[in-house]
């Protein structure tokens, strides 16, 4: 069971901006769906605490970090720090008040997802946040540590994921936790997993013809939009020589379709700042043609790391004093 959608090695996720969406989506669901049955979603202080093993892992960590950041205690009964550790992050989950979910891990009975997360030692925590994994700290920390990455990742999930946590309500009975609503079918919902399922099976034509299916359609469908965009820049770095663009680049600064090139390899890579970086120079030495070329393919690559990252609205800002 290998979870969809997790990126732990830092490189970017081209499925982040459409994960948000649908976790935001998830989310208003969920608090719409809870005021039509006149109740408030709210769970028992008790449920902030789980233990998770691989069988549940879907249901009670993936799909519970569509509404809420869940946070991964990676343990086990022999390990000293983990005693240390486990309870002030157990007493932090339920201070946070249903802005966090602490999700309990023995490693000795679960190898399977210590090996998914590639962890070397314990205690180790990660983050969930909208099917997005990330590592938090390895090892014991301190609790004021501890609390400055909860705080950073309780605003990214916010600001990002459009996430502001579960309702908590110290009444409401222990394991009584309601399940999330589906998402009722959109209208162009089919055409959406057709792309979904093309860019799974590595047909990255039949993704950019199914996404450009619903823009006929919704000019203005946000999820296809960057759907698109995803799905031509894995088009374009298909089959190249990563050595080669890299070299070019280097050794021709005034060849435009070089920069670009090279600029979409850094993406792909991780190396957000550097793509941008990289064409805003170019957009810097050049004029014409060439400088709407580089223009347009940087608003392209804003459209696949999201508008609301902040490297994104830095870039913005930066090509806006290229530019006039």
């Amino acid at each position: 069971m290998q979870p969809r959608n997790m990126s732990m090695s830092g490189v970017v996720d081209l499925a982040a901006v459409k994960a948000a969406q649908e976790a935001k989506a998830k989310a208003e669901q969920a608090r719409a769906q809870a005021a039509r049955e006149g109740g408030t979603g709210a769970i028992s202080p008790a449920d902030l605490v789980i233990d998770v093993d691989e069988a549940g892992f879907e249901r009670d960590v993936l799909q519970r970090s569509a509404e809420v950041p869940v946070v991964i205690d990676f343990w086990a009964e022999w390990c000293q720090p983990c005693k240390q550790l486990s309870p002030v992050l157990e007493r932090l989950a339920v201070e946070y008040n249903g802005r966090i979910l602490l999700a309990k891990i023995d490693v000795d009975a679960n190898q399977m997802l210590m090996q998914q997360f590639g962890i070397q030692g314990i205690p180790a925590v990660f983050a969930v946040v909208a099917g997005q994994a990330l590592p938090l700290f390895q090892g014991a920390a301190g609790e004021a540590q501890i609390r400055q990455t909860l705080d950073q990742l309780v605003q990214v999930a916010e600001q990002r994921f459009g996430l502001t946590g579960l309702t908590v309500d110290p009444e409401a009975e222990p394991g009584g936790a309601p399940a999330a609503p589906e998402r009722p079918a959109g209208p162009h919902d089919a055409l959406l997993e057709a792309a979904v399922q093309a860019l799974d099976s590595g047909d990255l034509g039949g993704a950019v013809q199914a996404y450009k299916n619903v823009l006929n359609e919704d000019p203005g469908n946000e999820e296809a939009k960057l759907g698109l965009a995803q799905a031509e820049l894995l088009q374009r770095v298909q089959g190249v020589d990563p050595q080669l663009v890299r070299r070019e680049a280097a050794e021709k600064p005034a060849d435009v379709q070089a920069q670009i090139a090279a600029a979409d390899l850094d993406l792909v890579g991780g190396h957000v700042e550097d793509a941008f970086g990289r064409l805003i120079e170019t957009v810097q030495r050049t004029a014409g043609d060439d400088r709407d070329a580089v223009r347009v393919r940087l608003l392209e690559l804003f459209e696949v790391v999201g508008p609301e990252d902040p490297r994104v609205t830095a870039a913005r800002r930066a090509l806006a004093r290229a530019l006039f």
